[in-house]
């Protein structure tokens, strides 16, 4: 959680052995693509994941595995990211995406880096390693209206007009929906 009168939490206590999170943005991106990975198992995932978040290989059953992955996920990351961690019939861990995005962290990254430099004069390659995960979502979501990035998310969730006066307008948003049009994300 983030609360401006406390540090921000990356240390994980497991049975008294405390290991430490990197939770530095690009590491957590990461791991974003470590858990799309289309060429993984579900457990290999989770292994995984957790070793880009830990450095360490934890020797746990998968079901310890998991609870600890779900610990971190809903403890340190996941709060309103685009990974989500469920489980299925047979009680086994299933990350899936959640649908219908209304960004992409890694289809929309150039505007990001734009709208940080613009809003915050912030290069966000000289902060890897440096900046919080939670830091930067905060950011993120605080962007002003002039930046790219806040006005693309405007074009993407922006209904179009109706009533016959609109034709026009409705043209050019269709066209600008378009262009910014997420990867396998229908739009109107």
């Amino acid at each position: 959680m983030f609360l401006l009168h406390k540090k921000l939490e990356t240390e994980l206590d497991l049975d008294g052995e405390i290991y430490s999170i990197n939770m530095s943005f690009d590491n957590i991106l990461t791991f974003f693509d470590i858990m799309e990975d289309v060429t993984s198992s579900d457990y290999e995932k989770i292994v995984l994941g957790l070793y880009q978040l830990l450095d360490v290989h934890l020797d746990l059953s998968l079901h310890e595995l998991y609870e600890v992955f779900k610990y971190i996920m809903d403890n340190f990351i996941n709060e309103d990211s685009n990974i989500d961690a469920t489980i299925d019939l047979d009680g086994n861990p299933i990350p899936i995406k959640k649908k219908n995005p209304i960004q992409d962290l890694k289809h929309d990254a150039s505007y990001i880096y734009a709208s940080f430099r613009q809003a915050y004069n912030i290069n966000l390659f000289e902060e890897h390693g440096k900046m919080d995960w939670r830091e930067f979502k905060t950011l993120l979501s605080g962007l002003s209206e002039d930046t790219m990035m806040s006005k693309i998310i405007d074009i993407r969730r922006r209904p179009y007009p109706k009533g016959k006066h609109a034709i026009e307008e409705r043209k050019k948003l269709k066209e600008a929906k378009r262009a910014y049009a997420l990867p396998g994300v229908e739009f109107e």
